[in-house]
């Protein structure tokens, strides 16, 4: 039988091939195997997953109609380079190949180094020396004791230094910069590694990491060895921007804190009380990626059918490309710990992912048909998903969609660049990201589209649903919001998700944000509460239908709109919208003249002359502390605003919420928003739901 087919593998692969039923195989891996064992079993496993990914690749050879499984008995399995799937490692529509952990065992994929040999250096502190290997990729940006992250050296110790002036004068705020004016002290030319220290400056909706180039003590100039993407000012405001500066030995001053020292290959660290530091457990991210899935769209090989399932991965080294710091929206330029490229009907199950110094995963172009669900997403220096295909300029092999993003908690994403998204989906059409739980990052919880105004776009028929996205922002960036559109995404929804806590720096901290040309999208039956700027805000957009959602407790402002178009920006009706503080309608809701074509058959070739650029009807408005008619309509008073022709049929009365002050927005029966066709939102659905199918219930927050 073998010698018809032609396979490089060893005689005893070729046995377990033979040896293995017909139909469904199950291939074994163990921290106490051998790769020179067959792995048909649990007493002959294999060591490695690597060596399981061969014997896979040579058994499908020969009984391509069957499913494997490898099963990983329990313990950690380290790797120092990513493992890569091909074509050849997947399976097929009826015979998948499945990785995952034996019954009730937990197994950790791990691609971080322990430390050991720590030596005291001075006072309280210690350091390790690092093996040459630990430099292979890029140097460790990020150290982990006992599982959690600890904090690299910093100054100032608590708060932020502040940018003195723009050497370069008044600038646009996206023109390159690199150099700025610093106060007193703030930077100092005579600390030790210069070229070690970072320098994180956050400004408008980004997070710019800068490598020192000079220092003038003199003149206070600090230069970059590369340029910021965008001037060095408080946002666009005249003042300086905020910044801290990293890895500065003379910063190493308290307990938890740690400095690496590239000259001399040491790690200090100052441990915390209770801390041995001859049992620490001390891991620094090493390999620079876990898991590499990679296909080839355009000539028709795509990796299928390629299932991961209870599976632990953790500790993986990625960091910006040499010369990038961190420019683009998203922290766009950031890798990703398991990424796919031309997957198919692939799937990553109850698997958790953790303590990864950039994104979690990027699923990239030519991806359709792959499902992530029931996965906890944590403590990432990045974000926790980035999707990404070809868009309308490339080859339509190239397109990525009809994936689903669902069921994942994802929490604590980042830490180190802050500008990350729970869920950034560029091009890519026809995708659901529906019941995640979304929390405590630093920006926008889940972001869809990537074409700025009204041009052509991939981004369609996306579904963001059932999520729930809380604590988020937490005042360090701007113009962010829960959920960001951008660009035209006829088909796509925006319905019954659960948002609250969305806090800014200095404008942003928006609910939902429809942002530069979004369009053709269907927001309804949201919950939105407690947003430092509004619950729902428009920068520009058109055609959009906002109905049946509660908008509630906006700090600043309710709605928002920034620019008036020569179209229909949104339909807005059966909503309600309560608040105690801040204005109702903030921003631009002036309206114009404009021809519009309706039917050829008309009088005048069908062209007629419009003044709406938004219709509002039918929704409720309330302020427990205000009378009605002291409430402003953007310029005018409730009785000026209807007869301007806007909410006709609208009510400033109580919706009878059974309890506002606590966030419970149930309606009694006799609500007038239900009289006005206003229909019930329940959130019962809302996250994660149980694989059995019981529904998560979500903690009151």
């Amino acid at each position: 039988m073998f010698a018809s087919i032609k396979i490089t593998t060893t005689a005893l692969l070729c046995c377990f091939a033979l040896s293995l039923p017909a139909q469904k195989a199950v291939l074994y891996v163990s921290t106490t195997g051998n790769d020179r064992a067959a792995g048909t079993s649990a007493e002959q496993a294999f060591a490695s997953i690597g060596k399981a990914k061969a014997a896979v690749r040579a058994y499908r050879n020969l009984h391509p109609r069957d499913t494997i499984r490898i099963q990983i008995a329990g313990g950690l399995y380290e790797i120092s380079e990513p493992l890569r799937f091909e074509p050849a490692d997947g399976g097929t529509a009826t015979a998948p190949v499945i990785y995952s952990a034996a019954p009730g065992q937990q197994v950790i994929i791990s691609g971080g180094k322990r430390l050991s040999g720590w030596k005291k250096f001075k006072g309280n502190i210690f350091f390790a020396a690092l093996d040459e290997s630990l430099f292979k990729n890029t140097a460790p940006a990020e150290l982990f004791v006992g599982g959690e992250r600890r904090q690299r050296s910093r100054l100032p110790k608590t708060g932020f230094y502040r940018v003195k002036g723009l050497p370069d004068g008044a600038t646009p705020y996206n023109k390159p910069s690199s150099r700025f004016e610093y106060n007193g002290d703030d930077i100092n030319p005579g600390w030790k590694n210069l070229h070690d220290v970072e320098l994180l400056v956050y400004h408008f909706w980004t997070d710019t990491h800068l490598t020192i180039d000079t220092v003038h003590k003199k003149e206070h100039i600090v230069t970059f060895r590369y340029p910021s993407g965008k001037a060095f000012s408080d946002d666009f405001t005249t003042g300086g921007a905020r910044y801290v500066v990293e890895n500065v030995w003379e910063g190493l001053q308290d307990p938890g804190e740690w400095y690496l020292d590239t000259k001399a290959k040491r790690i200090y660290y100052i441990p915390l009380p209770g801390e041995d530091m001859n049992t620490l457990e001390a891991t620094v991210p090493f390999a620079s990626a876990l898991i590499d899935i990679e296909g080839d769209a355009l000539s028709g090989s795509p990796v299928t059918q390629l299932w991961f399932e209870n599976l632990s991965f953790r500790y993986a080294n990625m960091q910006l490309p040499a010369g990038k710091v961190n420019n683009a929206q998203g922290a766009l330029e950031v890798p990703a710990a398991i990424w796919l490229k031309a997957a198919s009907d692939c799937r990553f199950t109850h698997c958790s992912i953790s303590n990864i110094s950039g994104y979690a995963f990027d699923i990239g172009e030519g991806s359709s048909n792959n499902a992530f669900r029931f996965n906890s997403i944590s403590h990432l220096a990045g974000g926790g998903f980035k999707i990404n295909g070809g868009s309308v300029r490339e080859h339509p092999l190239l397109r990525t969609h009809n994936n689903t993003i669902s069921d994942n908690e994802i929490a604590d994403y980042g830490t180190r660049y802050a500008s990350a998204v729970g869920i950034l989906s560029r091009h890519a059409f026809s995708n659901h990201y529906t019941h995640n739980k979304i929390h405590d990052g630093y920006y926008t919880g889940i972001s869809v589209g990537w074409e700025w105004g009204y041009g052509e776009s991939i981004s369609q028929n996306n579904i963001v649903a059932f999520n729930h996205i809380y604590n988020i922002g937490k005042g360090l960036l701007s113009d962010m919001g829960a959920v960001y559109t951008l660009g035209v995404s006829p088909g796509t929804k925006i319905q019954n998700n659960l948002i609250h806590d969305v806090d800014a720096y200095s404008y942003g901290g928006w609910g939902i944000y429809n942002d530069e040309g979004s369009s053709g999208i269907l927001i309804e039956n949201n919950i939105v509460y407690n947003t430092k700027f509004a619950a729902y805000n428009i920068h520009y957009a058109k055609e959009l239908v906002v109905r049946n959602n509660i908008f509630a407790f906006g700090k600043l402002q309710q709605l928002n709109r920034t620019r008036t178009e020569s179209h229909q920006s949104v339909f807005f009706e059966n909503n309600i919208i309560y608040w105690k503080n801040g204005q109702l309608l903030d921003g631009n809701w002036d309206t114009l003249h404009y021809d519009y074509y309706v039917n050829p058959n008309l009088p005048n070739n069908g062209m007629v002359n419009r003044s709406r650029t938004f219709t509002m009807d039918y929704n409720v408005f309330y302020n427990p502390q205000l009378p009605a008619d002291s409430v402003r309509f953007y310029k005018y008073d409730w009785r000026d605003w209807q007869k301007a022709g806007n909410d006709m049929h609208s009510v400033f009365a109580d919706p009878l919420f059974a309890d506002a002050d606590h966030c419970n927005f149930s309606l009694f029966g006799n609500s007038p928003a239900l009289r006005l066709g206003f229909r019930p939102i329940s959130m019962d659905s809302v996250g994660p739901r149980n694989p059995a199918g019981e529904t998560y219930k979500p903690t009151p927050q």
